[in-house]
């Protein structure tokens, strides 16, 4: 109950939600390297998830030209339909037998996995995370109510494959939904169809849903990237998650969506509705043109990811450091001391080196670190953390 406190000032009496969750670990990171910088320090900023090229310019100028075409107003609740058009055509190149009327437009990705797991997820209902999973993933559930069981990948050097019967034996007749993300967040992980059609049984034998985090899709480096809902029995039970951030380098615009079939969309479409009411007219226009004639861009930037992650292997090669190598996004994890926490916090302090601490996602004795930076600048912050002693056999 709100009221006056000790000192008689007004005090607030928080909802108990807000007490299941912490502020979002990589944020927390991204700020500290902020107060050093301001401070006057030279940061090599490894912490945050955001591609370092510019927005394509085509794209931009979609934007403005939106703009200037007067749609700065309100779209429909689920998303301009053209964009939905276009989401759909891409989905279907994925094989996903996609219906534009099966999209909502969210202002980001983050945004659809949110309301899909408010949809989904009632009091005490069982969510299973597949670790090391992205910080978010976690607060979203708590903040439902839900109750998390977690599959640690990281013996199996992040290998769903190899770590399918972990998740055999977590998975129950309790469970309500399971988390997948591949390409993934944090560990760069690809996993194979083979992986996924063991998910596929588990999901259809105990029957519970499946979101599938596809938001890295484009970022993979050969090998096949296979969408969950494309395998058979999937597309009733997937909702599947992307957007444009990553792919097309467009993260301050925030833009996403949700996929599914069913009932899923109207029921999130009134959390929709009521929270956010849309995403940003103009975004979406600027989004048709990223999915319809940005290729050369993605490829651009994709090879350049490829690029620095074989750079980083062979660095760390040489200097002994054993790190899994990473088939997809931009991050890697390194392996480092027990206290993950307060190893990112002497990398920062002393060498000036951001990243952030496995334990954050579920994987304590790593460190992750994003590639989004240029190679100059990684084998900077690699050298300060080899000199440092932090990294190597130096």
């Amino acid at each position: 109950m709100s009221g006056q406190g000790a000192d008689g000032e007004f005090a607030y009496d928080f909802a108990a939600r807000v007490d299941r969750v912490e502020p979002s670990a990589t944020l927390a990171i991204s700020n500290a390297a902020n107060e050093l910088e301001e401070a006057g320090h030279d940061v090599v900023d490894l912490s945050v998830g955001a591609p370092d090229f510019p927005t394509p310019e085509n794209v931009v100028e979609a934007g403005k030209d939106a703009m200037d075409a007067g749609h700065t107003g309100y779209t429909s609740s689920n998303g301009v339909p053209e964009l939905k058009a276009a989401i759909a055509e891409k989905l279907r190149a994925d094989d996903i037998d996609a219906d534009a009327d099966d999209v909502i437009v969210t202002p980001g990705a983050k945004q659809a996995l949110y309301e899909t797991v408010q949809t989904l997820v009632d009091e005490g209902e069982e969510v299973v995370l597949l670790d090391p999973a992205w910080v978010s993933y976690e607060a979203m559930v708590k903040l439902a109510g839900g109750d998390l069981a977690r599959v640690d990948l990281a013996p199996h050097d992040f290998s769903l494959a190899d770590g399918l019967d972990d998740l055999a034996a977590t998975v129950s007749e309790e469970t309500e939904l399971l988390i997948v993300n591949s390409p993934s967040n944090p560990t760069g992980a690809v996993y194979t169809e083979e992986a996924l059609e063991g998910v596929r049984d588990l999901a259809v034998g105990h029957d519970f849903a499946v979101i599938s985090d596809e938001i890295y899709d484009e970022i993979v480096y050969g090998v096949e990237q296979t969408s969950l809902a494309s395998l058979d029995g999937m597309a009733d039970r997937t909702v599947t998650i992307n957007g444009f951030s990553k792919a097309y380098s467009m993260t301050g615009w925030r833009l996403g969506y949700l996929h599914a079939t069913g009932d899923l969309v109207s029921q999130a479409g009134k959390l929709h509705s009521h929270s956010v009411s849309c995403a940003t007219n103009f975004v979406q226009r600027a989004g048709i043109e990223a999915l319809r004639n940005t290729d050369d861009s993605v490829e651009e930037m994709r090879a350049a990811f490829e690029s620095r992650r074989d750079m980083l292997v062979k660095l760390f090669d040489g200097h002994g450091v054993d790190v899994a190598v990473p088939d997809g996004a931009f991050y890697m994890m390194l392996p480092v001391d027990e206290d993950d926490s307060a190893w990112a916090e002497e990398a920062i302090q002393e060498a000036h080196v951001a990243t952030v601490p496995g334990s954050a996602f579920g994987a304590p004795g790593y460190a992750r670190i994003s590639y989004a930076a240029s190679e100059e600048r990684l084998k900077e912050g690699m050298q300060r953390l080899f000199d440092a002693g932090l990294l190597g056999d130096d």
